[in-house]
């Protein structure tokens, strides 16, 4: 099923306003998706990881499906509660 989506997306990215549209939403699901993996890959439920940050589940749920805006001190309570590193970097646009 993946692989339909993927063949489905990269037809609709060929439209420049489509693409456009996606470009503006690509930081926060590339950030959700890390963040399932990363919780994922530490076998932990999103009820799991909030009760090691403090947060809720809802508010894990929220920041999965990118519709919250997060603050440093909010990325560094998530990693902390996965015993990882926070790295932030400027990297050069192609």
């Amino acid at each position: 099923m993946t692989r339909k989506f993927d063949d489905y997306l990269n037809e609709r990215l060929k439209d420049d306003n489509f693409k456009e549209e996606y470009d503006k939403f690509d930081d926060e699901y590339s950030f959700a998706i890390a963040l399932i993996e990363a919780r994922n890959k530490r076998k932990l439920s999103q009820k799991q990881l909030a009760e090691k940050t403090g947060m809720t589940q809802a508010d894990i749920s929220k920041i999965e499906s990118g519709n919250r805006n997060l603050s440093i001190k909010t990325l560094k309570r998530l990693a902390d509660g996965l015993d990882m590193d926070l790295r932030i970097q400027f990297v050069s646009r192609k």
